[in-house]
């Protein structure tokens, strides 16, 4: 199976590299921008495109919200013209109010905020125009590596001692891109042998958190690493925001469709967190003048 991924640098198409890099059944080209024609898409003849999501839109210019969606439908034209379906990732956060239970595939995203409502346009015209669409609505991503990753900025400001900022009202299902990848693969396999399940799916991380309540696990985690290190290091500390002062929004992802579908289990966030921060730490044991400001005892 062959398969064209978009935006190069974002940390889920690096995810989705590293996981086809380990399997014999899958092989990945890789664009570094948005854009793609039909003509190219012909040339290179791939049984998906796949689009990594716009981790935050609600805290995007509506220029940038615009310009995803823009090449996201010109990406559904070439897809449509040479008969190559289509993944588009999209942010749990089009879920703009949250709900009260977790939230099902079939609830369409009914949004507020203008930029928001330009990715549920797109959305809708994906539904109604092609058939062979895979739209994934994902909880917040986290890696190590790429952008929108997340995880690599909170570990670089701790380590830096510098104070992390996050929601504490805002509860999510954080996701790891790594998790995403592998499920994204699986799928994509199962369709192409005849699966034939196209529509909107959920993936995300199990246990619901807050913002902060996530970032603070990652401090404690961080800390027992380093000090079974035998580092001491200052690390910054993490400092709750709130936003919705009379009840907390809720945007849990409510995953079963995929799981009785496609027999995509959820991952489970802390322990995706420590296997980074393992990998994080073989990284700093290569390169231990490069990261961090404690010292070693």
């Amino acid at each position: 199976m062959k398969l064209l991924i978009l935006d190069a640098g974002h940390c889920l198409s690096l995810a989705l590299a590293r996981e086809a890099s380990r399997r014999t059944d899958t092989e990945l080209v890789i664009e570094q921008g948005l854009a793609v024609s039909a003509s190219q898409l012909q040339a290179i003849a791939p049984d998906a495109v796949i689009i990594p999501p716009l981790a935050h839109p609600l805290s995007m210019t509506p220029a940038e919200v615009k310009a995803h969606a823009d090449a996201v439908e010109r990406c559904v034209d070439a897809c449509q013209t040479q008969g190559v379906a289509l993944v588009w990732c999209v942010s749990d956060q089009l879920y703009e109010e949250g709900f009260d239970i977790p939230i099902d595939e079939h609830v369409v995203p009914a949004p507020r905020d203008e930029c928001l409502r330009r990715l549920v346009q797109t959305g809708d015209r994906i539904r109604a125009d092609y058939h062979r669409h895979l739209i994934v609505r994902l909880g917040p991503l986290f890696a190590l590596e790429g952008s929108h990753a997340w995880l690599n900025e909170i570990i670089d400001s701790l380590v830096t001692g510098q104070a992390v900022r996050a929601a504490e009202d805002v509860v999510c299902c954080p996701t790891s891109a790594d998790a995403v990848a592998m499920a994204l693969i699986g799928m994509l396999q199962q369709q192409a042998c005849g699966a034939d399940a196209w529509g909107a799916y959920h993936l995300a991380g199990t246990e619901p958190v807050s913002a902060f309540t996530f970032t603070s696990m990652v401090r404690t985690q961080l800390a027992t690493h380093l000090e079974g290190r035998g580092e001491t290091v200052a690390l910054g500390e993490v400092q709750a925001l709130n936003h919705h002062h009379d009840a907390k929004l809720r945007r849990v992802l409510n995953c079963r469709r995929v799981l009785d579908v496609f027999g995509v289990h959820q991952k489970p966030w802390r322990l995706e967190v420590g296997r980074m921060l393992d990998a994080w730490c073989l990284t700093r044991d290569q390169q231990p003048d490069d990261v961090g400001t404690g010292e070693s005892v």
